[in-house]
């Protein structure tokens, strides 16, 4: 069975120990294909090197909103400079984090912006971290014409009213651990209505680990358990959500 994990991070420091271990059992699970999240001066590094050691792995580079204030114009030109690698797929993670008080909400846009216009420029599909933000992220998108490229709102955690506005602007919702957290209802209910087209799935790993492992480390073998809980909700077979996500990101990311 081949399995999809759109975003983890497996170049973070919880997996220093066991990260070849924790890849491997990844494989082992079935997951055949991951995109790791270079978003920062730090993570972009490693997540290259990542995906230059692994045919499976692939990468998004791009800068995180929670580390908007250190952005520079010579790292918009390096994001820009790595995204004619052939294991470069997206722009990523950019957007709004209005939860975590560590860049100023004027700056996090103006990066979010710079950022969508470099994605239309290179004819990138963009990856979008959107916390306690919605109405801002989807203006923005509009306005800076995000829908010319399209790309996928990862760990979607808004109202139906939300995803709507985001399907339309041609974007794709990928969901994670929290559909399988038995208090999750607006994810699911959203998830239940999101078109089978529009539709990937994730670990977002270490973090947001599913049921029955929560308060642990996540980990991308774990997206097996998000395709379950999404299949339920859905109402078909864990392997036909399987496919059809799979299918669903290779086409979103380019991926042959």
């Amino acid at each position: 069975m081949l399995l999809f994990d759109t975003h983890t991070h497996l170049d973070a420091p919880e997996f220093d120990e066991d990260r070849e271990e924790i890849i491997a059992r990844a494989v082992e699970a079935g997951v055949s294909k991951m995109i790791n999240i270079g978003f920062n001066r730090e993570t972009i590094p490693t997540t290259m090197k990542l995906a230059e050691s692994y045919d499976y792995i692939y990468a998004a580079v791009g800068w995180h909103p929670v580390d908007a204030i250190n952005m520079t114009e010579s790292d918009l030109d390096w994001i820009a400079s790595l995204c004619s690698h052939e294991k470069v797929v997206a722009i990523g993670e950019i957007g709004l984090d209005y939860h975590w008080d560590t860049s100023p909400k004027d700056v996090q846009q103006r990066v979010f912006r710079q950022q969508i216009g470099m994605a239309r420029e290179l004819g990138m599909p963009i990856a979008i971290h959107n916390r306690d933000a919605h109405e801002d992220v989807v203006r923005i998108l509009r306005e800076e014409k995000a829908n010319e490229i399209g790309g996928v709102m990862h760990s979607f955690s808004g109202s139906w009213e939300t995803a709507k506005m985001c399907l339309d602007l041609g974007f794709h919702l990928s969901f994670g651990g929290p559909i399988t957290f038995k208090n999750a209802r607006v994810p699911k209910e959203v998830l239940a209505q999101t078109p089978m087209d529009r539709l990937l799935i994730e670990t977002d790993s270490p973090y947001l680990t599913p049921h029955p492992f929560r308060g642990k480390r996540n980990e991308s073998a774990h997206v097996k358990l998000v395709a379950e809980a999404a299949a339920e909700i859905k109402g078909i077979t864990w392997e036909k959500m399987a496919e059809i996500t799979y299918a669903n990101a290779l086409e979103r990311f380019g991926i042959v």
